[in-house]
């Protein structure tokens, strides 16, 4: 399979035929491979509009859906990024494309092992892959230009909003089990905005402050 023209193809009828045209967000996606992020078996669908099983009863994102929550966050470059729920790593990778530094947790720790041993591999050296409750955040290295939640929750965390810095957004699914609205937050001072984005459906955010498992 011819994996460079299977990514452009993706990128011009999946994501620029969406309306999405940052040019830097357009070449991150075609700079990361997202075809090493998923499973051998599933790498003929890497680049298909839908999401892929990755293991642990968790999925890679669909790559517009990838494409669509990164643009929202409207990365200059400078920014210190967490995101909650690494997965595979593929979506942390496109951050790293366009962050400064990026801290990732993920809950699995076969998927994190896996995902920090892949990101190192391609050179990823300001992504830094944590194992844990992605609810608690990462208060150490806060605070966050923006923070981006890959899985849902009834509720936003509070510590995923009091680590983020004055000005900054968490994006994040909010809602009941794969049936929820994408939400994008942003602080100022003390007192936070909210704005309701998108039906969206994901894996349910486990945790202290998401669904106990």
């Amino acid at each position: 399979m011819n994996y460079q023209l299977a990514r452009e193809q993706m990128i011009k009828r999946q994501i620029i035929g969406r309306g999405i045209k940052n040019p830097r967000l357009l070449e991150a996606l075609q700079t990361v491979p997202r075809h090493l992020f998923v499973p051998k078996r599933e790498r003929g669908h890497a680049y298909a509009d839908s999401p892929l099983p990755i293991g642990e009863g968790q999925t890679i994102s669909q790559p517009y859906i990838v494409a669509y929550m990164t643009e929202l966050l409207n990365l200059q470059g400078d920014e210190t990024v967490l995101e909650i729920g690494t997965g595979s790593g593929y979506q942390a990778a496109i951050l790293g494309e366009l962050a400064a530094e990026i801290h990732t947790i993920e809950r699995h720790e076969k998927l994190a092992r896996t995902a920090q041993k892949l990101l190192a591999q391609l050179g990823y050296h300001n992504i830094h892959v944590h194992q844990g409750d992605g609810t608690l955040g990462l208060p150490e290295f806060a605070p966050y230009a923006a923070v981006m939640v890959t899985a849902a929750a009834p509720t936003v965390p509070r510590p995923l909003l009091e680590q983020l810095e004055d000005g900054g957004k968490l994006l994040m699914p909010v809602g009941e089990h794969f049936a929820q609205v994408l939400e994008l937050w942003q602080r100022q001072g003390e007192n936070f905005t909210t704005h309701k984005i998108t039906p969206v459906a994901f894996v349910p955010l486990l945790g202290k402050y998401g669904l106990e498992s």
